[in-house]
This record gives structure tokens, sequence and C-alpha cells, in this order.
């Protein structure tokens, strides 16, 4: 029986604990693999920092890319594209895994699915602990969706496919038509500058980017935002540099309430506000709704992604990470061991995305 190395979450103020758990064997059309790279996403942090509930002792880290060692019998042997998955294919996977027969996965919501299992969330059992990023290994339950990824891609970048740039893709989804639209978007952190690319990639008329990081305002042009802005300059000052057209399409990757407010009033007649950062609790957000009624607003909120989005993610990055800086996203790497130090890092520089390489012979 294989063993290996995971870092225990014990609940926030507490060390991250390097510890040794025994695999067991593979259940029904199970997949075992072995993590390659994680990278700490915000929810990461919210958890670390207690600003986020989860259950303990857990292994965090669900931004994941790794190798396939084994696969069950009963596996079909493909990935959600249907092409034939082996041993030693590199794969990402998503975040969570539920039951696709049940009424909610069929119309297109599995992240809320009957059954639903998330990586990078679930308690550590003895016969069930390698179920994070924050491990050597993974293993990777039925009614998770699974995509093989090439290996020219850096392990960094592909890690965060499964989280971020899944989730720009569902907002995007939601949003409709991108193209030849105006578009503005609160929150140029990971998810605001790949929203920006993406919203470039699919042809729209006009970006603007907003924050108050003057260095991600100047990563967001490189990003695709035609324009940006710093948020502290009040919204009357943001509205002199708005397109004389209007806005039809806001995003809110920041989660903050005065950005939500602010996504709605800024939105021409028939404008869509597609809000996906409040992920933790915050204040209660003020609209007018007569304004909401008259101007004919629609409002939109996203937790996670379907699989469509998925597929979607693992696409655009394929076919752009050349085209946009995605390779200089993960600033600073760690080696496992040195776990807490990363989330201690994160925490204080706030840069876009750590990475922790699980096996660092073998990058």
């Amino acid at each position: 029986m294989k063993t290996g190395n995971l870092v225990v979450f014990k609940g926030p103020g507490e060390q991250l604990e390097m510890q040794s758990g025994q695999l067991q064997s593979l259940n029904e059309g199970e997949l075992l693999v072995r993590n390659k790279f994680t990278t700490i996403c915000g929810s990461d942090l919210h958890t670390f920092s207690g600003a986020r509930k989860a259950p303990v002792p857990s292994v965090l880290g669900h931004e994941i890319v790794g190798e396939i060692l084994e696969i069950d019998e009963a596996h079909p042997g493909t990935d959600y594209n249907g092409e034939k998955i082996n041993k030693g294919d590199l794969i990402t996977w998503s975040i969570f895994s539920s039951d696709p027969t049940c009424e909610i996965s069929r119309a297109g919501i599995p992240q809320k699915g009957r059954g639903l299992f998330k990586y990078g969330h679930a308690v550590v059992e003895t016969n069930d602990a390698f179920h994070g990023g924050l491990a050597e290994y993974c293993v990777l339950k039925q009614g998770t969706a699974i995509l093989k990824i090439p290996r020219d891609l850096p392990l960094p970048l592909a890690a965060t496919i499964n989280c971020s740039i899944s989730t720009v893709a569902g907002a995007l989804r939601l949003a409709g038509e991108i193209r030849n639209k105006n578009i503005y978007i609160f929150g140029m952190g990971m998810l605001g500058i790949t929203c920006a690319a993406m919203c470039r990639d699919a042809g729209a008329k006009w970006i603007g980017g907003a924050d108050i990081s003057d260095r991600r305002l100047a990563l967001a042009r490189k990003f695709g935002a035609d324009e940006v802005f710093d948020v502290n300059s009040g919204l009357h000052e943001i509205r002199k540099k708005l397109p004389c057209d209007g806005i039809d399409i806001a995003f809110d990757m920041s989660g903050a309430p005065d950005a939500m407010e602010a996504s709605v009033d800024v939105l021409n007649v028939g404008g869509t506000a597609i809000w996906v950062g409040a992920v933790f609790n915050t204040r209660k957000v003020k609209l007018n709704p007569e304004s909401i009624i008259r101007n004919l607003i629609t409002i939109k909120g996203l937790h996670n992604y379907n699989f469509q989005d998925f597929a979607h993610a693992v696409d655009f990055i394929e076919r752009n990470w050349r085209r946009f800086p995605f390779e200089n996203v993960v600033e600073k790497q760690f080696d496992l061991s040195d776990a807490q130090q990363a989330f201690e890092y994160a925490i204080e520089h706030k840069p876009l995305r750590v990475g922790i390489r699980i096996n660092p012979s073998a990058q």
C-alpha cells in the first residue's frame, strides 16, 4: 500500500502540519493522480485566515495539476472531451464531483448537484485523506470531470485552470454575447485579468478595469484592458472616462459591496451585471429597485462553474497562454514542505498567485 505526504490544515491560527498517510485501494470509477503543482486560491486564503468557515482537519488547495498513476477498471477511460486517457497523462480536473444524473446536474449546474464533493474542502479521514492540492497524491472520485492538457503548458499556469479560469468562463457564459460590447470589470486580481483576456478573445469592443492597486491596474492593460480606473477616484470621475455609448456588461470580481453597487450603476438600459467575487461574508448590498426595473437591468450570480465552462477554460488557455502574460501570474513558488511560508507570503504580499511545487525533483 502506497504512502504519501500531505499538509493538514487544523484551523485558523494553527500551523500547517506535514503528515504521512496511506493510500487506500481505488473505489469504483476512481483515478489516482500524482499532484505536480498547486496554486493558492483566494478562497484558500480566506479559509486559512478564518474569513471563510471550512471543516477541519482538511487538505487545502483545489487549483491542481497532476499526472495519472492508476485508473480503476470501471472508469470509462476517457476524459470529458472523449479523449482516451492513459497512465502518465497530464490532466486537470473539476474542483468538484457530483451525481451527473440528478436533476440539478442535468439542468447544467453540477457544481450544486447531489452528493457534491469539493476537492480541497473536505475533512481528512483515515481511509480518505488525499483529496486536496497540498498533498503528493489526489484520488479523483466518480462524477469528476477531467481533461488532458498538453505537456508544453507550464505547470504553474495549468494549475490555475480548474478554478479561477473556469470560473471566469462561467461568468462569460452567464453574460451572453461579448462581441462588440462595452465591458467593465471591478477587481483586477486573477479573476479580473482573466476576465479581461477572455473578453478580448471573445471580441469585446471596449474593456475597462477598476481596482485600488496601481500594480494590478498596470497589469490589466497587458491582459486586454483598454482603460483602467482607480476606484478611489469615485464613480462620478469614473463616469467621465467611460465610452459615450455606455457599459453593456459589468463584472464584479472583487466581492466588495461598493463595487457590486457600482457595477449596476454604470450599466446601460438593458445591461447585465455578473457578480462572482463575494464568496465570503460581507455587508448587504444597497440597490435602487426602481432604477433596476426602469432600466431593465439583469443581475446574475455565479459560484464555481459547470463542465462546459471547464472545457472552455482549457481551450482558452491552450490558445491564449502565449498571447497574454499568463506565465507570470504565479509570482513566487515554494516547496510542499514550506506550505506555511507560502500562505504567509500570499497574505502579506497579495500576489496574483503563489505556487507550491509538490515534487520539486520531478519538475
